[in-house]
Parts: C-alpha cells; structure tokens; sequence
C-alpha cells in the first residue's frame, strides 16, 4: 500500500476572521432593529390597553348617568367592565384612569411622544 500525505482540511485563520466580521456586521445590523420593533410593540399595547380602559369608562358613565368631571377608578371598572386590570407592556405602572371626559394616562409614556399623539383615544 502506499502512503499519500492528503493535505490537512480546514478553515485558515483569516478565512474564521471574515466570517466572525461578517457575522458581528450583520447583528449590528439586526439588534437595533429588533429594540426599535420591540418599543415600538409596546407602545401599540400600551395604546390598546388605553383604548379599552377609554371604553369602559365611557360604559360605566352611561350606565350610571355620570357627567363630565365625576370620578371614575379603575377598581370601579375592574370588576364590571375590564376583564382584567391592565397595566403598561414596558413596566408594571397601572394607568392613571382620570375623570370621566379626560382621557386615561400612562406614567411610562410622554404625552408629547409622537407615536401617542397620533393615536387618539
């Protein structure tokens, strides 16, 4: 039998370095990408969950005969018109409710933040 010497199969150095280059490029890429889809998510949830408290509020003052101003909690909307007591996707703040005729808040979220300001409740 005779002996051939086959060369070594492998990857060099340089050709491990492109690759790990090309993929660091590509996450720098994708990660603030991902953080902007993920705050903006929750933007749209915190407006969802805004709209509905909206709703039951507005339910809850028909129903009652209540008027602009009168108080309104959200423990009051709890048990009859929410099925559960919402609180904001980016952190566990529960809404400030308002009086009825004043739309409800969130604490984590700017008033003057345009993604808000082009929703209306």
């Amino acid at each position: 039998m005779l002996n051939k010497h086959f060369p070594q199969a492998g990857f060099t150095l340089v050709e491990i370095m492109i690759v790990v280059a090309i993929i660091g490029l590509l996450a720098a890429i994708a990660i603030p990408n991902f953080m902007r889809a993920r705050a903006k998510t929750q933007i749209n949830a915190c407006i969802t969950n805004l709209k509905q408290i909206c709703g039951a509020k507005e339910m809850y003052a028909f129903e009652y005969k209540l008027k602009t101003g009168d108080p309104c909690g959200l423990t009051r909307l709890s048990t009859t018109y929410l099925k559960f007591k919402p609180s904001c996707p980016a952190g566990n703040t529960v809404y400030n409710v308002n009086n009825i005729g004043i739309d409800p808040e969130c604490s984590n979220y700017d008033a003057g933040d345009p993604d808000l300001k082009q929703h209306k409740l």
